[in-house]
């Protein structure tokens, strides 16, 4: 039994001692609860007799002494050196109760006799009175016994052939059990530890945001375990190495490790949209890069408000973002003088489409407005052929020609005059063009379609400069760039950025020079008549007038994420952007 109860786990041992103490419990019980049996002597005093079974040496002379000095037992008829012919073994001789001491008797107060019925009443044990009859033992004769042969008693289940191999042959030992829960859970432990062992590993894509003072050098090393020699191939297979060294704080990249840590997979954006896949091949460390572009679902917006205060902050109030305000003005300007047109309490109408990627809003484009004030009705729609806009009925918003190179407004700081005294040499000098005040960097865009004819750089006069020749026969050149963006024999359109300003060559301080050249004569570029703009016609005309209908529709109906621009401005003059 013993065996058995050693070999069971540690928490099954737990379950089973509670229940091993109550066996032992209910065992001793029953073996006092004989004294208490009726029969046909003095039911007060009753004889036990235990069984017959072999002690250990120590046991043996200790019961041994205990036997010489108790009172023989009474004659009860049986031969008494029968009892004692087993060399000491007390537990084979009969046990008064009475010779027990009142300490060595357990309590079972509580529990009821086993015959006995619901009218009885329980009673514990107690010392039996002296008996009057003769036949029964004398109290004196019941006290060779004396709490050696209970605690005897109690330890027959450990007198087992079994039993021998342990040490301590009178109790159980608890040394080998713990509260701890860690130790009782050494099974579950087990068990966890062997299922994370055979689970197999499945890559999975992770994300860093970019910190302040992180470069790709220093986390490629610390997160995606490159080596030096590794991120300078890396940046050698890379389409645009801006993608890896130009990061901004709060940015961010996902990647994929194998269960070594090694770079399987770097996903890096360009932009909102596109970007590029860089796979890795661990064994040959090479590198595989891939654009890729996101899936953007195209939102419709309206908004509409009031002007109140300037137009801008109008705009603005009614929810559209910074950009989406700037396109409108500038759109608008083209036909709207804010300064001279618009008055507080007239109404516009703008419907916007969204692209949305992943839930959150990136691209985003006029598809029509309509402002309707005092002095000007005005209605544009987007051209989707085209990428223009135009009138409902077909007529161009733009111009064949712009009067300005660049989107906004600029200071001019030297006018076209060919009287002008030039600042450096002093001397009457005509000045051919119109300077701009503009910071080093600003773009400049084409005024209108053309190719590029010249692109050069002159120290001690133009520096950087380009020359444009326009579809219409126009000339136009841009002098002191800081940059060129385009070379000799591209096509430009409309409205794309070909340089940014500076202050190269013989300059002053950072502007742009601008002029206008017709029939290779430099003539006033804020005063000249420019070329009229296109009309649509024909099937182009038509497809365009459907398209606007729909749209215009959409504005006339669809009142879905409209808010009203109620803000006002602090300034009294409604003044433009």
């Amino acid at each position: 039994m013993l065996r058995i109860l050693h070999s069971l786990p540690r928490t099954h041992k737990l379950l089973i001692l509670p229940v091993a103490t109550m066996v032992t419990v209910l065992g001793t019980h029953k073996i006092i609860s004989a004294f208490d049996t009726s029969g046909t002597h003095s039911p007060s005093l009753v004889a036990v007799n235990l069984p017959s079974v072999t002690l250990p040496a120590d046991l043996q002379a200790h019961a041994s002494t205990a036997s010489s000095v108790t009172t023989p037992p009474a004659d009860t008829g049986k031969d008494t050196a029968s009892d004692t012919s087993s060399g000491g073994d007390v537990t084979g001789q009969t046990i008064p109760l009475a010779s027990l001491k009142a300490h060595d008797i357990v309590d079972v107060s509580f529990l009821a006799k086993s015959d006995a019925t619901d009218a009885e009443i329980v009673t514990p044990l107690k010392p039996a009175p002296v008996a009057t009859d003769t036949t029964a033992p004398s109290v004196k004769e019941a006290a060779k016994v004396d709490a050696q042969a209970l605690h005897l008693a109690m330890q027959l289940p450990w007198n087992a052939p079994e039993a021998a191999e342990y040490e301590d042959i009178g109790g159980t030992s608890y040394e080998d059990l713990s509260a701890d829960p860690l130790i009782l859970s050494d099974g579950d432990i087990e068990l966890e530890e062997e299922l994370a062992a055979n689970e197999v590993f499945v890559p999975s894509w992770e994300t860093y945001t970019i910190q302040p003072g992180d470069t790709f050098a220093v986390m490629a090393e610390r997160t995606l375990g490159l080596g030096y020699s590794e991120v300078l191939k890396l940046l050698d297979e890379m389409p645009e190495k801006k993608a890896l060294t130009r990061w901004r704080v709060g940015d961010s990249f996902d990647f994929k490790l194998n269960e070594t840590g090694d770079l399987l997979a770097l996903r890096v954006m360009k932009n909102a949209r596109t970007g590029y896949l860089i796979e890795r091949n661990v064994e040959e460390k090479s590198f595989e890069v891939t654009s890729f572009e996101k899936t953007a679902q195209a939102t419709e917006r309206l908004f509409a408000g009031t002007v109140s205060g300037s137009f801008a902050q109008s705009a603005s109030a009614t929810g559209l973002s910074y950009a989406e305000v700037a396109e409108l003005s500038v759109l608008l300007s083209k036909k709207l003088n804010f300064r001279r047109d618009t008055r507080r309490g007239d109404k516009f109408e703008v419907l916007v489409e969204t692209d949305m990627i992943e839930g959150k809003a990136t691209d985003s484009r006029i598809l029509a407005a309509h402002y309707e004030g005092a002095r000007m009705d005005l209605t544009v729609v987007r051209n989707s052929a085209d990428d223009r806009f135009y009138t409902p009925d077909g007529h161009s918003l733009d111009p064949a020609f712009s009067r300005h190179p660049f989107n906004g407004s600029y200071r001019i700081s030297s006018s076209f005059n060919l009287r002008r005294k030039h600042p450096i040499t002093g001397r009457i000098s005509p000045h051919r063009g119109t300077d701009f005040a503009m910071r080093t960097g600003s773009p400049v865009t084409s005024p209108a379609e053309g190719r590029v004819v010249k692109a050069a750089f002159q120290k001690n006069g133009a520096g950087n400069y380009l020359v444009i020749r326009h579809d219409n026969g126009y000339k136009t050149r841009y002098m002191h760039l800081s940059k060129r963006l385009v070379s000799e024999g591209d096509r430009v359109s409309m409205g794309q950025k070909i340089a940014l300003s500076g202050n190269t060559g013989r300059s002053t301080g950072p502007h742009l020079h601008y002029e206008v050249m017709v029939n290779n004569s430099q003539v006033d570029p804020m005063r000249v008549k420019l070329p009229e703009s296109k009309n649509l016609t024909g099937q182009a005309l038509a497809a365009f007038k459907k398209e606007s209908q729909q749209l215009l529709a959409k504005m006339d109906n669809d009142n879905d994420g409209t808010v009203v621009a109620s803000r006002s401005a602090s300034s009294n003059r409604p003044d433009g952007s």
